[in-house]
Parts: C-alpha cells; sequence; structure tokens
C-alpha cells in the first residue's frame, strides 16, 4: 500500500498528512529517546537522594512513555506512518543518547531539565506547524503534552 492509500479521516490534505506526520514521528523518536535516557537514570541513580530521584524519575518515564501511543495513532489517523523500528528511532531522534558508565545525579537531572525543555520546543515547532494547517485536534494533544513536559522540567 502506498502512504497515498493511507488517507486518514480528518480531511486535512496531502501535505498536512505528509508535513504533520513526519513531524510527529520525529517526535516519537525524540520521545522514546527521552523514555529510555529517563530509565537509565532511573537504574543508575546512586548516593544520597537515591530513593528521591529513583522515584521521580520511574514517575517521569512513566508519563513519558504514555506518550507514544497517542503520537503514533496520530500520526496514523492523518494518513502518515510512524517508526518501524530502533534504527528508525534512531535516525530519526534528536535527543541525544547517553550512553556514560557513570553519571552524577545531579548531571542527571540536569541533562533530563534539557531535554524536556528540547523536547516541549519541539512540540511548540509542531503547534505552529499544527495551526498552520488547521489540524486542532494534534494541536490539542501537543498542548497537554507541553504542559507535562514543563511539569518535568
Amino acid at each position: 500500500m502506498t502512504n497515498a492509500g493511507l488517507q486518514g479521516p480528518t480531511g486535512l490534505g496531502p501535505n498536512a498528512n505528509r508535513d504533520v506526520s513526519a513531524a510527529l514521528r520525529a517526535l516519537l523518536a525524540d520521545v522514546f529517546a527521552l523514555y529510555l535516557e529517563t530509565k537509565n537514570f532511573h537504574w543508575h541513580v546512586s548516593g544520597r537522594h537515591f530513593r528521591d530521584y529513583h522515584l521521580l524519575l520511574d514517575e517521569q518515564a512513566t508519563q513519558i512513555f504514555a506518550m507514544t501511543d497517542d503520537i503514533a495513532e496520530r500520526a496514523r489517523k492523518i494518513g502518515g506512518t510512524t517508526l518501524r523500528s530502533i534504527g528508525h528511532i534512531a535516525r530519526e531522534q534528536r535527543i541525544p543518547d547517553r550512553e556514560a558508565d557513570y553519571v552524577d545525579p545531579q548531571d542527571m537531572l540536569v541533562e533530563l531539565r534539557s531535554d524536556n525543555q528540547q523536547l516541549a520546543r519541539e512540540m511548540r515547532r509542531i503547534h505552529v506547524l499544527c495551526d498552520d494547517y488547521d489540524d486542532v485536534a494534534t494541536a490539542s494533544l501537543l498542548e497537554n503534552w507541553i504542559d507535562e513536559a514543563e511539569g518535568r522540567v
């Protein structure tokens, strides 16, 4: 089936389908990258604030992961495709991977703050794109996710 055969029920048109779904696909890659980074830090945090940070990071990871299905389903609803593999995520993501053997707990929080700020910026950029195409439904989802990212910051 070609991408043209994926026209969704929204009636937004082929340019919106192409552009918004591509933006959502990249956002989904960023969300997966941030989720894994948050879980990585959750698994590896240590020190005197271990319990508080461990619980905080688990809570944030759960919130981040909860976005994934909604992002992918919205991309499909508007007629686009979504991620297909870990390699696809790696090609699309803009939030960098963290592979250090050890990260100081305070540095973990600084990195996560920065990455959540970047995620919020990307979502605001996509919101403008949605406004250009009168895609109110995607914009509405983004508003909630931006608020959540700001809360994690």
